[in-house]
């Protein structure tokens, strides 16, 4: 993974949970926390080194998930305030987690999920100071949702 000039993502490698498709693909099995392009279930192409890990290289197939990551501010990152976001936005058809490390929230937005809501709700959030976000893996249906 390639850096910002803040310095961000803070990982240069990141493991993810796979199920092995058996023909040099996986489906990826979890939300992405810094890896930019991918979301849960998205068939990736796969090599495996001398040592039996698996490097990703290519998507093969998109999922047309989307992987929305904030860095919660309210209560300075709190668990609670973690645990109050993911709520909120399970009401909203994401499914999601939260690290106490980064402060982090990654949602798993699927494509039924009420994307224009969501995006008001990540735009509010921002603006009110409860949280900064970005956009990970996005599709043309979440794009379409951006109002500038």
């Amino acid at each position: 993974m390639n850096t910002d000039e803040d310095g961000w993502p803070p990982a240069s490698v990141e493991s993810l949970w796979a199920v092995d498709l058996g023909d040099g693909t996986v489906r990826l099995d979890n939300t992405p926390w810094f890896v930019r392009g991918v979301a849960n279930d998205d068939i990736v192409r796969v090599e495996i080194d001398d040592e039996g890990v698996c490097w990703a290289g290519e998507t093969v197939r998109s999922s047309e998930n989307c992987t929305i990551r904030l860095i919660v501010l309210k209560d300075g990152g709190s668990a609670a305030a973690r645990q109050s976001i993911l709520e909120i936005f399970h009401k909203l058809g994401t499914t999601g987690e939260g690290i106490e490390r980064y402060r982090m929230v990654a949602l798993h937005v699927p494509p039924e999920a009420d994307l224009p809501r969501i995006r008001k709700l990540l735009e509010r959030g921002a603006a009110e100071g409860w949280w900064h976000w970005e956009e990970g893996c996005v599709t043309a249906a979440w794009r379409s949702t951006a109002t500038g």
